[in-house]
């Protein structure tokens, strides 16, 4: 029975010939995106043993009560031996220290990956760190959340995310073979591109946005001296624009200082279609001002461009496929992650209004056909939510505050 259930276990990654086997995962760093991972191989039975590396002990303890893995420890070379993958899931800074720690305890053979958002930096050190017979697929999942640490984490956050592989001229072929093979059973859609074509773009749809929202915040933090009900009046555009600002500030230190160029490049791209705006506003002169006593026509070259460019804004932007996330502000949450049975909403729900909790808001956050989903649940008041994670960890159910 034991060989059979290894078996189906390993039926996905033994689908492509040549590519090695994952059977032991070692992760270093139990975040959002790292403590994600680790939920979705073991949780989803992906593989023997992962084993969550994280210097925090309420994240290690964490990690068991939510079956983020096997086996915690704070110190990675404890984790890492016999290893077939280590995952680096820390800020990628961190990287080369973690690597001098480890390397003596790296069995011949070991994957190294990694899941930071700069590529061809990490790149440089790993081929400058890892002994020979140790092998290198640098990595990066296009999904997130700006929730910060294991609280943020979801089996299912991979879950159609684009998983960005970087391979070079030195890439073990059955090394990046294995990794795509086990990051697919995870839910992710595999995408290969080089190093530096990756930081190029990740540059102008990641790291820019962030910069973006950084510096509209600054600006309103700075305008609300003078105005200081404007913050009263920031509503779902504000908000929705400036979300991602709220991320891991150290994170974002050194995705800027790892990327410097690319993201410098693509500042200078948007100043410059930010001057361009500018100046088609100021085109427009006061063709809506007491001084005019009527509009300028829609035929206004200065207002045809500005509206040009809007409307070009705005088809592009619908363009881009939508990726719908969810937000309950204003609301205490917790997140569940359930299988995918008739009724198991109902259950929940029946379970909590049996406790005397309320439930506020409901939203099915990520659903895997066949397998579970997540699901998060809105109380009105902290101790409701304190009371619902008693309730549904009580009956079985993974549970979490968010």
């Amino acid at each position: 029975m034991e060989q059979a259930e290894g078996t189906v276990r390993h039926t996905v990654q033994e689908k492509i010939e040549g590519a090695d086997v994952l059977r032991r995962v070692a992760i270093i760093g139990l975040g959002v995106i790292g403590g994600s991972l680790a939920m979705a191989l073991t949780q989803g039975q992906l593989v023997d043993e992962v084993i969550g590396v994280d210097r925090d002990e309420e994240t290690r303890k964490l990690a068991l009560a939510t079956r983020a893995a096997h086996r915690v420890e704070a110190y990675a070379a404890e984790a890492v031996a016999e290893a077939d993958l280590v995952v680096l899931a820390t800020p990628v800074r961190t990287y080369p220290a973690i690597i001098e720690s480890i390397v003596h305890r790296l069995k011949p053979g070991t994957i190294v990956t990694d899941v930071g958002s700069t590529k061809q930096w990490v790149l440089e050190q790993m081929g400058r760190l890892l002994p020979p017979g140790v092998r290198f697929v640098g990595g990066h999942p296009m999904a997130g959340s700006e929730k910060q640490g294991i609280r943020g984490a979801d089996r299912y956050l991979l879950e159609n995310a684009v998983y960005v592989l970087t391979p070079d001229a030195d890439t073990d072929a059955g090394a990046l073979q294995a990794v795509e093979n086990l990051f697919k059973a995870a839910g992710a859609r595999v995408l290969q591109i080089g190093a530096e074509e990756h930081d190029r773009m990740v540059a102008l749809v990641s790291h820019l946005p962030h910069m973006m929202a950084v510096a509209l915040v600054e600006t309103l933090s700075e305008a609300a001296k003078e105005y200081p009900k404007a913050p009263m009046l920031a509503a779902g555009g504000f908000r929705d624009t400036t979300r991602v600002a709220a991320g891991d500030p150290q994170m974002w230190v050194d995705i800027a200082c790892t990327n410097r160029e690319p993201l410098l490049h693509m500042i200078g791209c948007f100043r410059n279609a930010l001057d361009r705006l500018e100046a088609q506003i100021d085109a427009c002169g006061g063709c809506g001002s007491s001084q005019e006593r009527s509009r300028a026509s829609d035929n206004d070259t200065s207002v045809e461009a500005l509206r040009e460019t809007l409307a070009h804004a705005r088809e592009v932007r619908l363009s881009i496929p939508r990726k719908a996330k969810g937000i309950l502000p204003g609301i205490h949450e917790i997140v569940v992650t359930v299988p995918d049975e008739p009724g198991v909403i109902g259950t929940m729900a029946r379970l909590l209004g049996d406790n005397g909790v309320n439930i506020a808001d409901i939203e099915i956050l990520r659903v895997r056909e066949g397998h579970g989903g997540t699901i998060r649940i809105g109380f009105y008041e902290a101790p409701d939510a304190d009371r619902a994670v008693e309730v549904l960890a009580g009956a079985g159910i993974i549970v979490k505050r968010w």
